[in-house]
């Protein structure tokens, strides 16, 4: 029987409403893989859109979203400690969990079975690369060949602890647990065209705009949260700092946004290749189905599969 199946795709693909659709017909529940929508009172810039965990006028159940205050620096190593728990707890009653997101390392750690040690300040690599810009930090994470979230380096901070990460798993390798959660998983991707992907990537944009996602980032400062702290998560928190604290005009920060998250979706679409490439099957559905008949594929993939198995 399979144990999980997984949702993954490009920002703005669409991969919540599937889900939650998905869960609703299953009658199961959603584990984020997602590295910013763990973040509470980060809600506009990260696009929780928790409206959307409701099917049918059913709420459906998620998991690992708003579990660390802003400013807390989450990584990989707690990700996987709490899918574990999560997991298991809904495999437990019987449910099949749907995993959902666009954070490439969380999933791939994750159907990898991956068992990693917590990675300790090295206070001298961090000196030694202070001074560097992002585009030398990014030619030094390319030496490594081990697993290192490329998504999520937009930002000197990020790319500095994703080094000091990789040194120190290139001495001290992470481990394949004996008992490991999944294997047996169903990966669908949300097959987007690129066109459609910018297209929506620019009307969201504004959307959150609109919605207030300066506002959001201008609250969290003035709670006391260091601007550097919200640059660090990259993207709408980068951007959005930068033009609260004066350091970009409006119209800046609007125009560089919006190609980072071109930039990034490209990324996202990069790694879920890279993981086709490193032996994982993903069963691509067009976005533009209609619902109903991405579920009916979906779930008859499962069926087929469980018969195989």
């Amino acid at each position: 029987m399979i144990d999980l199946v997984t949702i993954l795709g490009p920002t703005a693909s669409g991969k919540t409403s599937l889900a939650v659709a998905l869960a609703y017909r299953l009658d199961s529940e959603i584990i984020s893989a997602d590295s910013r929508q763990l973040y509470r009172r980060m809600d506009i810039g990260t696009g929780k859109d928790l409206n959307e965990y409701q099917f049918n006028g059913r709420n459906i159940p998620y998991h690992l979203i708003d579990i660390c205050e802003p400013g807390y620096k989450y990584n990989l190593f707690e990700y996987l400690q709490d899918f574990r728990s999560v997991y298991d707890d809904i495999s437990s009653r019987g449910k099949l969990p749907v995993l959902c997101g666009g954070t490439g390392l969380y999933i791939e750690s994750v159907l990898k079975g991956y068992s990693l040690p917590p990675v300790p300040e090295n206070k001298a690599l961090r000196e030694s690369l202070k001074d560097k810009s992002l585009s030398e930090l990014e030619d030094i994470l390319k030496r490594y060949k081990k697993l290192h979230n490329t998504t999520d380096t937009d930002t000197c901070k990020r790319a500095i602890r994703a080094i000091e990460i990789e040194e120190y798993y290139s001495c001290h390798l992470p481990d394949k647990p004996e008992d490991k959660p999944v294997n047996n998983a169903l990966i669908i991707g949300v097959d987007i065209s690129r066109e459609l992907r910018r297209e929506r990537i620019s009307q969201r944009l504004r959307s959150r705009l609109d919605e207030g996602m300066v506002e959001e980032v201008r609250t969290l400062l003035n709670s006391g949260i260091a601007p550097e702290d919200l640059i660090y998560y990259g993207l709408e928190y980068k951007y959005l700092t930068e033009y609260v604290i004066g350091r970009l005009s409006y119209g800046e920060m609007v125009s560089l946004l919006e190609i980072a998250i071109h930039q990034f979706a490209k990324r996202q679409m990069t790694w879920f290749r890279g993981m086709e490439r490193r032996g994982f099957d993903i069963y691509w559905l067009d976005v533009l189905l209609p619902i109903e008949e991405k579920l009916d594929l979906i779930q008859s993939k499962i069926k087929k599969m469980n018969e195989q198995l």
